[in-house]
């Protein structure tokens, strides 16, 4: 059976993470000139890898209640795809006069239509919807049935993409972000993607999420089951959250990035620059606000334009 064939459950993440770890001491040891031995087991290493990212059964954070935010983070799938970053080399992609890219040689695009992870969609009656005008998708994705990618957009090396969700026009899925099952990620929306520290927690949108126009979700926030986030909201892991219906207020550090409670409704606000002198000119900082729930029977969008009237 062929790497291309394999089965998607056949991979070891056990035996694969502790090779990983091993490669990477022996390449620190050796930088500056890593031997020809070393270069090929790394080259084998990063195709594995990137077999088992598009498979599913490797994922740089994988949903855990036993952990803060809910997610564990395991930090050699990073390691791994950095790994893939230092071998040497560059390889071209083109397809005629339209397809004309460069990247490192370890890695490439996957095929939307006749990958094994692309067949594995259609078998299971939800073959992937790849909209024609510019869509790349870096190998070392995965992407669940029934995924719609509209143009242009991109997803990088590591993401993770649930079944059914929508990746609408203009939208980045950045290195590692992990994206649940039935999420609209609305034209624009940008998920900053995280490879160091290799411990970091990526972006993470959960199962049913709306993430409005042109939004941004950077530094690992989560956005929790269900949330909805409004069209220009910026959230990093270190922002701060008013929680208007409970009266709270919410923040996260380096450590703990932020975490959107499930169904919150989250739009973007202001508060006052703490000075004087911002007081006297009536300057503010911007903020995001927590202005409803979601009622069970809601739906993501008319939640969102209630909250806003």
């Amino acid at each position: 059976m062929t790497m291309e064939e394999s089965e998607p459950g056949s991979h070891d993440p056990v035996g694969l993470a502790a090779r990983v770890r091993a490669a990477d001491v022996a390449w620190t040891e050796v930088a500056a000139d890593p031997p020809s031995d070393l270069l090929e087991e790394v080259r084998g290493l990063v195709a594995e890898l990137v077999e088992a990212l598009e498979a599913g059964t490797i994922r740089a954070a994988t949903p855990d209640t036993s952990m803060d935010g809910g997610w564990r983070v395991d930090p050699w799938v990073k390691t791994g795809i950095l790994l893939g970053f230092r071998l040497p080399g560059m390889a071209d992609l083109r397809d005629g006069p339209i397809l004309a890219a460069r990247d490192k040689a370890a890695y490439g695009l996957l095929d939307l239509l006749d990958s094994a992870s692309a067949r594995r969609a259609s078998a299971a009656g939800a073959p992937w919807r790849v909209v024609p005008g510019g869509t790349a998708v870096r190998s070392g994705v995965h992407l669940e049935p029934g995924v719609t990618l509209m143009p242009p957009s991109y997803a990088n090396i590591g993401a993770w993409v649930g079944r059914g969700t929508m990746i609408d026009s203009h939208v980045l899925v950045g290195s590692c972000a992990q994206v649940g099952e039935g999420v609209h990620l609305s034209a624009a929306v940008q998920l900053g993607g995280v490879l160091e520290p290799a411990g970091a927690r990526p972006v993470i949108v959960e199962d049913g999420a709306f993430v409005g126009g042109g939004a941004g979700l950077y530094e690992g926030v989560t956005v929790s089951r269900g949330a909805v986030v409004g069209a220009g909201t910026i959230l990093t892991g270190q922002s701060r959250l008013y929680d208007l219906v409970h009266e709270l207020e919410l923040a996260g550090t380096a450590n703990v990035p932020l975490v959107v409670p499930a169904d919150a409704v989250v739009v973007p606000g202001a508060r006052p620059a703490p000075s004087e002198w911002a007081r006297e000119r009536g300057l503010a900082l911007s903020s995001a606000l927590i202005v409803k729930y979601r009622d069970a029977g809601t739906d993501a969008r008319v939640a969102l334009e209630a909250a806003l009237r």
